[in-house]
């Protein structure tokens, strides 16, 4: 295992799924979602909430010793009337099922697309968003200070619109809305509508100003979301969880 190794965090909505994963060694991914192919060394399961208690959470991994393209159908002989019974998914062949532990958990108990990352991110990571990538050093750096603020911030998080869903790259969901924050150059034409925008000069040299603008956007909207009962944000450093 190298820090650079590739993983697919990959979502798993059925317990059948997991027991062909754990029995036969195989795992499914439509080719249609796949559009950065299989280039990856590891693939990790990402529960969903069919898991019952164990949802919302990675709790295995495995490695990818190959893969070919085959019709659902073909896969899963026993569904052939499924409606996507004659699309082409990748069998990922998988080595023995390894215990991810502490399993890596969501905090607001969210659904996930397939998430890139890298082995030394999931070696790290506490609860999903410190699998994400997305949006480079800065995102990071901010997301971090929202996190130590206890705004409970989430990355690659789902918004609706005026009726169009979209992702953003970082936002707090608080109890009257969502503080979506854009972090970007200095480009025209980048910021996501109705979003806190910081560049990354902003942020570089006035890291402070951004958090209190977030802040303040945050308590103007009732305050951060509540995490589900039962549920803590993990310690921060110096008072050290489809188909």
């Amino acid at each position: 295992m190298h820090p650079e190794d590739r993983v697919l965090v990959a979502v798993m909505s059925r317990p059948r799924d997991f027991e062909i994963a754990r029995d036969q060694g195989w795992y499914r991914v439509p080719e249609r979602t796949a559009s950065r192919g299989v280039h990856f060394e590891y693939v990790a399961f990402y529960f969903t909430g069919a898991f019952g208690e164990r949802g919302w959470a990675v709790h295995h991994y495995a490695r990818r010793l190959g893969h070919e393209l085959a019709t659902r159908r073909e896969l899963l002989p026993d569904e052939a009337d499924h409606p996507r019974a004659g699309e082409h998914y990748y069998k990922l062949q998988l080595g023995p099922l390894q215990r991810r532990d502490p399993p890596i958990v969501s905090l607001r108990w969210r659904r996930v697309t397939f998430i890139h990352t890298t082995w030394d991110r999931f070696e790290a990571a506490e609860e999903i968003n410190d699998l994400f990538a997305e949006g480079g050093e800065f995102v990071d750096r901010l997301f971090h200070a929202l996190r130590d603020a206890r705004l409970a911030p989430e990355r690659r998080y789902p918004v609706r619109e005026s009726g169009v869903d979209y992702v953003v790259n970082l936002a707090v969901p608080c109890r009257q809305g969502i503080v979506v924050v854009d972090v970007a150059d200095d480009a025209p034409g980048s910021t996501t509508p109705g979003a806190l925008r910081f560049t990354h000069e902003k942020l570089g040299t006035d890291p402070h100003g951004c958090l209190q603008a977030v802040r303040a956007e945050v308590e103007r909207r009732g305050g951060p979301s509540p995490l589900p009962q039962g549920v803590d944000a993990p310690q921060q450093a110096g008072e050290d969880r489809h188909k």
